[in-house]
């Protein structure tokens, strides 16, 4: 369901868009949230317009689609941000290799963890480059609160596994 609602939201946003505009916008603001691969995105988009959530029109000879939310796309959307909550099921991946983090010998702990930061640091390269870019005039604000809060839990990560490896660090050496 959130896929349809990310290709929503970025069409309420952005406006009439192909696919490919879609895909290539997806991956430069949604996709640090929620991850779709353009073979993901096209079949949606079909079921978005068999839904009439969008309309399609046919552009150029290469028979290029544009896709514009309808007005039930803009309530289901809007419905879904009002009335629906989060899935409550979690499969982080992250927090199940923390639970798993003693099955280890502490040198290999230490190792997954610095890997950690490293991962962190890189991911937090790339959000702090989004953040400094100046705001594109047709979707400014768009994705600053989904960024404020990646950047705010990648710093948290990073922060927990610097200090667990301190803590497994010290308490090999005892």
């Amino acid at each position: 369901m959130s896929l349809r609602m990310a290709l929503l939201g970025l069409l309420s946003v952005s406006g009439p868009a192909s696919g490919y505009d879609l895909t290539k916008l997806f991956e430069s603001t949604i996709n640090h949230a929620w991850q779709a691969r353009h073979s993901q995105i096209y079949p949606e988009l079909n079921k978005l317009a068999a839904d009439g959530l969008v309309t399609v029109e046919e552009e150029g000879p290469r028979g290029r689609k544009t896709y514009t939310i309808t007005e039930e796309g803009s309530r289901t959307i809007r419905e879904w941000m009002l009335t629906t909550g989060p899935a409550r099921s979690a499969r982080d991946e992250k927090t199940l290799r923390a639970f798993l983090l003693p099955t280890l010998k502490p040198e290999e702990a230490l190792e997954v963890l610095r890997e950690t930061v490293r991962e962190c640091e890189a991911k937090l390269a790339v959000l702090e480059e989004i953040e400094r870019r100046p705001s594109r005039p047709r979707t400014a604000g768009f994705g600053r609160y989904a960024l404020d809060l990646g950047l705010r839990h990648t710093r948290m990560m990073r922060d927990w596994a610097a200090e667990t490896a301190e803590e497994i660090e010290r308490a090999s050496r005892s």
